[in-house]
Order: structure tokens, then sequence, then C-alpha cells
């Protein structure tokens, strides 16, 4: 049985620029080269995000997806939320109201991927390394 992975909660500063977008950086960086890291940045606190601040963010994204994890970010200040919707950066990002609802999004992500895969009468589960894989005709392997 697996034991459930901790969920980490990081309140971003107030001015995420250059300067700071480096310090916190540095400070999750020993999250993010964990094994399947889950990180919830909280951004009720930002009253400034610039073009360095964005780059942090992705950079944190890129980061955990290479160690098949995440980053969700929770509470966007008005003005977080206007930089992140005129970069489109937000589109990236699972967005959450609050630190808690984005926390416990992590634990209800595996029964949702389960339903993906079930078949309409819900009786059978079929992952995708299961699927059938599909037949290539005589011709096709010819032409291959």
């Amino acid at each position: 049985m697996e034991t459930s992975r901790p969920v980490v909660v990081k309140r971003v500063p107030e001015r995420l620029d250059m300067t700071e977008a480096r310090r916190f950086l540095q400070s999750v960086e020993p999250i993010l080269r964990r094994d399947r890291p889950q990180l919830v940045f909280d951004l009720s606190n930002v009253r400034r995000l610039d073009s360095a601040g964005v780059d942090m963010l992705l950079r944190c994204m890129s980061e955990a997806m290479k160690h098949d994890g995440d980053v969700k970010l929770a509470a966007p200040s008005p003005e977080a939320l206007v930089v992140l919707e005129l970069t489109r950066t937000g589109r990236l990002f699972e967005i959450y109201e609050n630190a808690t609802d984005a926390a416990r999004s992590y634990s209800s992500f595996l029964p949702n991927v389960l339903r993906q895969f079930a078949a309409p009468d819900h009786s059978t589960i079929v992952f995708p390394s299961q699927a059938p894989k599909p037949t290539v005709a005589k011709e096709d392997k010819d032409a291959a």
C-alpha cells in the first residue's frame, strides 16, 4: 500500500520581483527535486508580480513535472490574478480559491483519473497500458 506524499503549501512573498523570485525559488528547489512533489503556492499576499515572478512560477511547474509532480496556485490576489490573466500563465495552473482546497485536490486526483478510464457501464476499469493495441494491416507494414 502506498503512503500518501505530503502536500507542501508555500506562501508567496508580497513582492515577486527578480530578487524575491530567486530567493523563493531557492527555498522550494529541495522540494521540487523530490519524487512526485506536490506543491501549493498561496498567492494571497502578492501585491507585485513581474516577469521574473511569472518565470519563476513556470520554472517551478517545469521542475515539478520533471519529477512527476505538480504545482497548484491558491487564493491569488487581484494583482496576481491580473498578471496571470494578461500573460495567460493562469491557463497552465490549476487555481483554487484557497490553499485548503488546493491541497485537498491532490488526494482526489486518483479517483478522477480512474473514472476517466472506466468502461461505460462502470463495471471495469481499463488503464491505458491495458487497452487493446491497434493492429496494423499488412499493407501498412509494407509501406512503413
